[in-house]
């Protein structure tokens, strides 16, 4: 990337949809230039869930923002709300769940932050 951002306006992130949810990529290559970060705005309606998944060389922090969750990580699960933080370890599973009626809005940061395409494995594996 030519001008990497080192300030990156809301409004400058780069939006993707994954399974009918908005995720805005704040800090990520291609937008921040390479690095070993990646942190992305993740909003998730109400009923909507990040089912059972891990990311094999990828350690994970959620930090929720506004409305609540449940989080499992590995056999663990607890409700989470604004202010609250996970820390999830390289390859441990982990999922989300908004059951709650108001959106849930974390950021979730990534490190390293390899995207090949082999960061995400669906369910308990």
């Amino acid at each position: 990337m030519n001008n990497p951002l080192r300030f990156v306006p809301s409004s400058s992130g780069q939006v993707e949809w994954i399974r009918d949810q908005k995720h805005e990529w704040l800090v990520r290559d291609g937008l921040t230039g390479e690095g070993d970060l990646a942190m992305v705005r993740v909003t998730m309606e109400s009923g909507q869930s990040h089912e059972t998944h891990s990311h094999p060389r990828m350690e994970e922090i959620l930090y929720v923002l506004s409305g609540r969750c449940i989080q499992s990580v590995g056999n663990k699960e607890q409700e989470l709300g604004p202010g609250d933080t996970v820390h999830i370890p390289m390859g441990m599973t982990h999922a989300t769940h908004n059951p709650f009626p108001e959106p849930l809005v974390f950021l979730a940061v990534l490190t390293p932050a390899v995207f090949d395409g082999n960061e995400t494995v669906d369910g308990m594996g």
